[in-house]
């Protein structure tokens, strides 16, 4: 199996029509061939390969930032003597300057599948900055770990942020060359694009269904520690928008439905059997505690539940993170109805809306927990329609069936 990277590697055919032109790449750290050589390493050791910039995504092209709006700087790359420019800095968005650096830009960062994860929207930011200075683009496409399925709300008009790129599920079923023709298609962008194609990745194959388990697994963002996390990321990402804690100071961030010292976990799993049992099929879920070190409820005990959407556990057409979470919530809100659940932070430069709707590209998924009379079917049959509309679309941009 090889991901767009080792392909291109490979393939001194599919390298031709770099030669004679200046190569900028996107990279972070996972941005590595079959062999872990980091990709900037790999490509400035070919020959017909002239590396002139590199630029680096939410977390630095060296994934050392650990949190929201925690920027990296601009740099000079010590071995290779390139500018290093952050994309997630004082901009977010290419500028001319850093355009001006190459003329084809090498896109290759592994995502999460989710529409939250900023590395979608940064593709979308080189590729409206690349029409506009005529470069061109090339993904080196690698896996979605989550697969195809599809789940969430669509975000909606006006509801556009560095964490919702466009009118897409929460969890989107894609990879980042074929999300590469959408954006194309749906902002209507005259663009010199590219994919360089995956090798042998089939994403409903047991047991990674999206990722192969040949390959290990390297940390995309700091708190990207697992398959467990890439799964259950769609879902528990949300709880950034909340006072709960998400993991973090901990070493499974991103793997539990809630973290927090006032709350009895154990209750709201039963509240959450009562309500909703379909909606935790597909993983185990397991009560926990924990302590973080930095970040929410810092030095406090809390009592949390752990999601194992892995091993024996994992049924991957059957395993809902949205819906399980927004569970969780509905529990939460039933049993503590005066709890502080929504935090009223800056979040990802979007200051005039809560957090949990700038996530849930609108406020549906809020409205829906705090009024006392919804149920579990009421946020099925909104996220269903969504679902199905987003399924109807996509399947069009499909590069392997």
């Amino acid at each position: 199996m090889k991901f767009g990277i080792d392909c291109l590697l490979a393939n001194p055919e599919l390298r031709k029509p770099l030669a004679g032109k200046r190569v900028a790449l996107i990279a972070h750290p996972a941005s590595v061939t079959a062999d872990l050589v980091h990709s900037l390493d790999a490509l400035a050791a070919c020959p017909d390969v002239t590396l002139t910039a590199a630029l680096g995504p939410q977390h630095g092209l060296k994934g050392d930032k650990q949190d929201n709006m925690v920027e990296t700087a601009d740099e000079l790359d010590p071995a290779y003597g390139i500018p290093v420019f952050s994309l997630y800095g004082q901009v977010r968005r290419p500028t001319a300057a850093m355009m001006d650096t190459a003329d084809v830009f090498l896109f290759d960062l592994q995502d999460l599948g989710c529409r939250i994860y900023t590395f979608v929207t940064t593709l979308l930011y080189l590729l409206e900055a690349a029409a506009d200075r005529g470069k061109a683009v090339w993904v080196l496409d690698r896996p979605n770990p989550a697969g195809r399925p599809v789940e969430g709300t669509l975000l909606l008009a006006g509801q556009e942020s560095f964490v919702g790129a466009g009118p897409m599920t929460m969890r989107h079923g894609l990879t980042m060359g074929e999300m590469g023709h959408w954006f194309i298609r749906h902002f209507k962008l005259d663009v010199d694009y590219r994919v360089i194609g995956m090798e042998g990745w089939h994403p409903d194959t047991a047991p990674g269904f999206g990722w192969p388990d040949s390959r290990i697994w390297i940390n995309p963002s700091p708190n990207a520690a697992n398959l467990n996390m890439a799964r259950s990321y769609a879902g528990t990402v949300m709880l950034e928008g909340t006072t709960l804690s998400e993991g973090r100071g901990t070493t499974r961030p991103l793997e539990v439905l809630f973290g927090a010292p006032d709350i009895d976990a154990t209750a709201v799993l039963r509240e959450m059997e009562r309500l909703a049992p379909d909606w935790l099929t597909g993983c185990a879920i397991r009560p926990c505690w924990f302590e973080p070190t930095f970040h929410k409820h810092q030095g406090r005990l809390c009592n949390a539940l752990m999601i194992h959407a892995e091993g024996r556990f994992y049924e991957h057409q059957a395993f809902q993170p949205w819906r399980l979470q927004a569970l969780a919530f509905k529990g939460i809100r039933n049993l503590y109805p005066d709890y502080k659940l929504w935090r009223d932070f800056p979040y990802e430069y979007e200051f005039d809306r809560l957090a949990i709707d700038v996530i849930n590209g609108g406020p549906g998924l809020r409205e829906w927990v705090d009024d006392t009379e919804t149920t579990p079917g009421d946020l099925d049959r909104l996220a269903g329609a969504d679902e199905q509309r987003w399924e109807d679309e996509s399947r069009h941009f499909l590069l392997y069936p």
